[in-house]
């Protein structure tokens, strides 16, 4: 990991957005996305003592009108209709909803709005003051679509929010995006907007929904060359994950020179994930946030809004990786060594799974890859065609 130089860690005031509500944004209970990994992220640093009641800001609701900063009022009025089953299947199936990976569930809008507001909450504390950073770990909802949700997305509050930063102020925005599935909603929002820059590492969709986010997706018309996809290769492991990441990062934060970064942090790259196929450990989850924060100390003057995402180990992995988050905004590194004993005892007994006992990963937590140097080079092929557009200027510049 490169020298924070430039770091103004003294000055960092840091919140994080919380409210039991956010359990409420629930499809099922067999349904792979659960907000509990919230509550046992807030309930980890908490018995950390890395959490005090004054860094947590409650959240507000979002209104229709900075909802449909993004999403069209009809859509939004369906979403409304629909949580009240109002709303025949042949009406719901045009919106998205009603599917078998978002269903439908009473008061859908209310809890929709609820994690929309809490991202906003998060922007205003960041744009408005005192504070540097702040996370809401129950937002991150990025493939949701002007008139549609989709992949567990009813509202995207990550597009939500950079349209309400750019609303009200003049600051470029570079939205990071780490998810093991490609940001496809913001970058589709933002594909023509040359004041918003976007970058996606992801899992390649040849297996993976939502199947985007290839090299070649690079914006259209005044947007051209502020979309950056990364695609890597399924069973990718720490070092070629971290690779990528370093070196898209700071190539393009250097190129674009934003003014705020938006980082959504999936926790989906996990190998313990079950509904992705990459390799990654506990590593990565301390690395991703060392540098965005980096990042936005030399050049944004620490203006740094961290979201939630994907994440279906709930209990094993979500918790830890989005901890070590807020670890880092507030504290300025990762915890290491043995998690807090009383966290263990207070969850063991809902757990389905035996729960981890410290912050890392164990050793051989998968099996060896035998085309790690083929990945490797993959990855390798991936980024350099993605940064192909910036190099290019630099040759001839």
């Amino acid at each position: 990991m490169a020298e924070h130089t430039g770091v103004k860690t003294m000055s960092c005031q840091s919140a994080f957005i919380y409210t039991e509500k956010f359990q409420q944004y629930k499809f099922r209970d067999d349904h792979p996305f659960n907000q509990i990994r919230v509550k046992l992220t807030y309930d980890l640093l908490k018995h950390a003592g890395t959490l005090t009641d004054q860094q947590v800001m409650t959240p507000r609701i979002a209104t229709d009108d900075e909802i449909q900063l993004v999403h069209h009022h009809k859509y939004v009025e369906a979403v409304k209709q629909a949580s009240q089953r109002n709303m025949s299947e042949s009406e719901i199936i045009e919106y998205g909803i009603g599917t078998e990976d978002t269903p439908i569930f009473d008061y859908m809008h209310e809890a929709a709005a609820t994690l929309v507001g809490g991202t906003l909450t998060a922007v205003d504390a960041v744009i408005n003051g005192p504070y540097d950073h702040a996370v809401n770990f129950g937002g991150g909802l990025h493939h949701a679509f002007v008139r549609k949700a989709s992949g567990f997305c009813i509202y995207n509050d990550a597009a939500i929010a950079i349209k309400y930063i750019r609303q009200h102020t003049n600051y470029k925005v570079l939205y990071i995006d780490t998810d093991a599935h490609h940001g496809d909603g913001v970058q589709w929002a933002f594909y023509d907007d040359p004041n918003v820059c976007t970058l996606s590492i992801h899992e390649t969709g040849r297996y993976l929904f939502p199947g985007t986010g290839n090299t070649n997706e690079r914006g259209r018309l005044g947007g051209y060359g502020y979309s950056f996809n990364i695609p890597i290769d399924a069973f990718t492991e720490d070092e070629s994950f971290l690779e990528v990441y370093q070196n898209a990062l700071s190539t393009i934060a250097e190129y674009f020179n934003p003014d705020i970064i938006v980082t959504q942090n999936g926790a989906d790259a996990h190998a313990h994930d079950p509904l992705t196929h990459l390799c990654n450990t506990m590593n990565i989850f301390e690395e991703i946030p060392q540098l965005a924060h980096q990042i936005a100390h030399t050049y944004c003057d620490g203006r740094w809004i961290a979201l939630g995402g994907g994440g279906y180990d709930l209990w094993r992995v979500v918790p830890r990786a989005w901890a070590q988050i807020w670890n880092i905004a507030s504290h300025f590194e990762p915890l290491s060594g043995a998690l807090p004993q009383d966290w263990i005892d207070t969850w063991s007994e809902k757990s389905p799974v035996t729960l981890p006992t410290t912050w890392r990963d164990e050793s051989g937590i998968y099996n060896e890859i035998p085309r790690k140097n083929e990945i490797t080079e993959k990855n390798r092929i991936s980024l350099e065609k993605s940064l192909k557009l910036i190099k290019n200027q630099q040759k001839y510049t």
